[in-house]
């Protein structure tokens, strides 16, 4: 659980990117920040057991919102429901096991957005570049199942 100068934090936060400070939004942020890449189920599981009976489409409305005003990211890595974490001020990128699903976060070698460079950029302006590592986390390679868990869906 968040403490007074979290939730406080959390809600100037809201306040600045011109949302609401709303008991369902501040769990939303809580559970993100004790889960970061967590799916909106997990998150609405999260939230409910805080909260008791919050809709899954509330949740989704907040993960939406949040994703808009640039206080949540959502990333996609393929064959994997969307996932959301608060990490959005930096560039970095992402290693997702194969076997349990688990992602973490890996900073960009080169720093500055885009840490990539195309090619040819046909014309477009680059503002990111997303890149995502596949392989097998130390605690599926070692065959520990208990640890390793199963991916939040």
């Amino acid at each position: 659980m968040a403490t007074d100068r979290e939730t406080a934090s959390r809600a100037a936060g809201l306040r600045g990117a011109g949302l609401r400070v709303t008991g369902p939004r501040l769990a939303v942020l809580d559970v993100l920040a004790e889960h970061p890449h967590a799916t909106a189920d997990a998150v609405a599981e999260q939230v409910r057991t805080r909260l008791g009976t919050v809709s899954k489409q509330a949740i989704y409305d907040v993960l939406a919102a949040f994703v808009a005003a640039g206080l949540v990211r959502r990333i996609e890595p393929a064959g994997s429901p969307a996932r959301f974490e608060t990490r959005t001020a930096d560039n970095h990128h992402h290693l997702v096991c194969r076997a349990c699903g688990r992602v973490a976060d890996v900073d960009c070698v080169t720093g500055a957005r885009p840490c990539l460079e195309p090619s040819d950029d046909a014309g477009f302006v680059i503002e990111e570049a997303e890149v995502v590592f596949w392989g097998v986390c130390r605690d599926c390679r070692s065959g520990d199942s208990r640890s390793a868990g199963v991916p939040a869906r």
